[in-house]
């Protein structure tokens, strides 16, 4: 079965139980821990969702809020939805092939009112 999987970045809740406000508050504890991130990179660390992060960076968050990396990343996981075949499917996964006459426009016929 297959299966959605999904993670919730917690930063900056970590950030707010610790009294850190704004992301210019986490770069010199970044730095004082060997990462040296602009204050665009820190801020979107902060505010956004990382697709990618650094292992170094992780182990330097979970030193600074003294965690570990579930406090940091929530991972969801659930059964992914089966899809219903429509009635007829054969459930082949060759796509549907469309010849070139099934996307020409139909033509118009005028007809006048008498």
């Amino acid at each position: 079965m297959q299966r959605d999987v999904d993670y919730q970045w917690r930063l900056s809740e970590l950030m707010a139980r610790r009294g850190l406000h704004n992301s210019t508050d986490l770069a010199p504890l970044l730095r004082e821990r060997g990462i040296n991130l602009s204050p665009s990179q820190v801020y979107r660390v902060v505010t956004q969702r990382p697709e990618r992060v650094s292992l170094k960076l992780l182990a330097a968050l979970c030193d600074i809020f003294d965690c570990g990396i579930e406090d940091l990343i929530t991972v969801t996981a659930t059964d992914a939805k089966k899809t219903r075949r429509a009635a007829g499917d054969t459930g082949s996964a060759q796509p549907n092939v469309v010849s070139m006459n099934q996307l020409r426009p139909l033509r118009a016929r005028i007809t006048r009112d008498e």
